[in-house]
């Protein structure tokens, strides 16, 4: 059996309709993985079942999420030791968790990407990539920065923002 954190681009399914993770679980469930868990409502998923490709276990959880909600989302997947070695890694462990976030990536962007997105960015922002996913230090609100807008999956390929207290929280479910 392998532990799996599945991380959902968007839990937003129409107009004032949000997933909710006891449904989410379920779905997890019916899927035969075992002891689905959730960390707060954004779409956050510990689950364990047989070792499979990654690429697998996503295109299942993403037919079953269409099958069910009827929307696609993009979900990823990390190994449990794959998400520890993400937490270990931030580039910016000293700084406020809540405005620190990581744009975990299917497919790893390429060092060539902070170039472009360093010249978006005001002074106060820090960026840095590590094993292909990218870190970002607001430097304050993440929200009130223009650079989230550049951080698409159109401009950068599949990915979903997490803050690093979400990143810790998913690795501390993890043991």
């Amino acid at each position: 059996m392998t532990t799996y954190v599945a991380l959902l681009h968007s839990i937003v399914l129409g107009a004032g309709k949000r997933l909710v993770m006891t449904d989410l679980r379920a779905m997890a469930e019916e899927l035969g993985f075992r002891q689905p868990r959730t960390l707060v409502a954004t779409g956050n998923l510990i689950f364990e079942a047989e070792d499979a490709p990654l690429s697998e276990v996503e295109m299942r959880l993403e037919t079953a999420f269409q099958a069910r909600f009827g929307k696609h989302v993009d979900i990823l997947l990390r190994t449990a030791d794959a998400w520890r070695r993400v937490a270990a890694q931030n580039p910016f462990p000293h700084d406020n968790a809540q405005d620190v976030g990581i744009r975990v990536m299917r497919k790893p962007l390429g060092r060539d990407v902070l170039p472009k997105l360093e010249a978006l960015a005001t002074p106060d922002i820090r960026l840095a990539i590590v094993d292909g996913d990218l870190w970002i230090d607001f430097g304050g609100k993440p929200s009130e920065t223009r650079l989230l807008s550049h951080l698409t999956t159109k401009k950068l390929g599949i990915g979903t923002l997490r803050n690093a207290n979400t990143v810790n929280g998913l690795a501390k479910m993890l043991g």
